[in-house]
């Protein structure tokens, strides 16, 4: 069996950080492992706190995992300090992770930012470039690229900065009234364009986290980067259209609508 990381928060309402990561590992027929950057409080509404882990005990967990379970991916997610920025950076290098993909959360569905100011330009220094592939949606590719972002043009413009800056592939996400369900990956000085289908449904709760999750499981698993894209855009479309509705906000997706094992039933 393959095996995957993800480095992220945990969401205590299971749609989106830790929580989504796993379960679409899980589904991925990929073995899922964690180590948790912070507890958050949080449900579909909102998030009302955060509680980051030490960068001892996140030193500490990613030396559990990788001297025991070696992952054959690792995934980043939320991460808000440039401290236990550091700390992954240092132990990625010195561990040589390989299948490294980040997922530079800034700002929560809802509107929350999980990001602190200053931890942005050591997000940029010391992790983008160990990533095979950055996946920011519209807002943060605009502050990684250092630009606006208004057009397809624009997207491409800023995936291409991201990447030659960074020395990674980059998945600049649509959404936000642009380009809703289509996606750009820039990679190897070119582009390439993933169309998606318009799922009507407003519980879109932890689709990036479950996005770069999917990418990261088919990599573990030996997909190129391209196949993997395309595998977690249509892994993302049947979740969102199994039309779960949970929450008084934006709700989670179903990451198991694929799941019809006996145990299930």
């Amino acid at each position: 069996m393959k095996t995957a990381l993800t480095i992220a928060g945990s969401d205590c309402s299971g749609g989106a950080g830790i929580q989504a990561d796993i379960k679409t590992m899980c589904a991925h027929g990929v073995y899922a492992m964690s180590a948790i950057t912070a507890l958050t409080a949080q449900n579909t509404t909102g998030v009302t706190d955060i509680l980051d882990s030490t960068p001892e005990f996140l030193a500490a967990q990613l030396d559990a995992v990788f001297t025991d379970i070696f992952p054959d991916a690792v995934k980043i997610g939320m991460v808000s300090s440039a401290e236990l920025i550091r700390v992954i950076s240092q132990k990625l290098c010195q561990y040589e992770a390989r299948h490294i993909v980040v997922d530079p959360v800034m700002v929560s569905t809802s509107g929350s930012r999980l990001l602190q100011e200053d931890a942005v330009e050591t997000l940029k220094a010391e992790l983008l470039h160990l990533a095979e592939v950055v996946t920011p949606n519209i807002p943060e590719a605009e502050i990684l690229a250092e630009m606006d972002i208004r057009t397809p043009a624009d997207m491409e413009t800023a995936a291409r900065l991201i990447s030659e800056q960074y020395h990674c592939a980059v998945l600049c996400k649509g959404g936000h009234d642009l380009n809703d369900a289509n996606d750009l990956l820039w990679k190897d000085g070119a582009g390439r364009w993933f169309r998606g289908v318009r799922i009507n449904n407003p519980n879109t709760h932890g689709t990036g986290c479950t996005l770069s999750s999917a990418i990261a499981s088919n990599l573990a698993k030996g997909k190129g980067l391209e196949d993997a894209v395309r595998l977690a855009k249509e892994y993302i479309s049947g979740a969102l259209a199994a039309q779960l509705d949970l929450g008084r906000g934006r709700g989670p997706m179903d990451h198991l609508f694929d799941l019809n094992g006996r145990f299930v039933r």
